[in-house]
């Protein structure tokens, strides 16, 4: 069943909108590139129906020193993130997709993510309570990877979480599908962006 949103008591939060993901010059372009497209579409066109409703937008970008310090013998994706010289502080990588600037303080950044999970190592837990959010919406990337990873702690925490599905990207079709279809229901609502602008009264 479709949650009712309250505006005023839920975030967006934006994962991984940063050039090494969504440029076609991005470290991280091939992994996402197949939706990367209709994933930046459609999460604008909620930014933008959002803009003036009390709804709380929030991005956690990815960042390291130039050294990758931070990560000790990394494995997998944040392996792979050295590797690439990906999401680094100083680079043009590192910078949120320009549609995303383009909102400046509209958008508040929760920066100090380090991982897949959001809330690890940031004040996005505090961020919630302090305005009292109720409701989670995750958009952006990676399916299996930060999105998962980030509703679940989400809902472990005690939040109501909704997935958008053509607002998020997997590294596959299948991946994508599999996990909207399998997944995320057993934690949380999976809805597409039409929809949940329908629920926040901007339909």
């Amino acid at each position: 069943m479709t949650p009712t949103l309250n505006p005023a008591t839920t975030a967006v939060i934006l994962i991984g909108y940063q050039n090494d993901y969504f440029s076609p010059e991005g470290a991280l372009f091939d992994v996402v590139k197949d939706s990367a497209l209709k994933v930046m579409q459609n999460t604008m066109a909620v930014v933008e129906g959002l803009e003036d409703s009390p709804v709380t937008l929030i991005a956690t970008p990815i960042l390291f020193t130039p050294d990758y310090s931070e990560l000790v013998e990394p494995i997998g994706i944040l392996k792979l993130i050295k590797d690439s010289q990906a999401f680094r502080a100083d680079t043009a990588g590192g910078l949120p997709i320009a549609p995303i600037q383009a909102y400046g303080r509209r958008i508040l950044e929760v920066p100090g993510k380090r991982g897949l999970n959001a809330f690890s190592n940031t004040r996005l837990l505090e961020v919630l309570r302090e305005r009292r959010i109720t409701d989670v919406v995750l958009m952006g990337v990676v399916t299996s990877l930060c999105i998962e990873s980030t509703g679940r702690e989400a809902f472990e925490q005690g939040y109501r979480v909704i997935v958008i599905a053509d607002a998020t990207a997997g590294k596959s079709e299948f991946e994508q599908e599999y996990y909207c279809a399998e997944i995320f229901p057993m934690y949380a609502t999976v809805m597409d962006h039409r929809t949940l602008l329908t629920q926040l009264g901007r339909g």
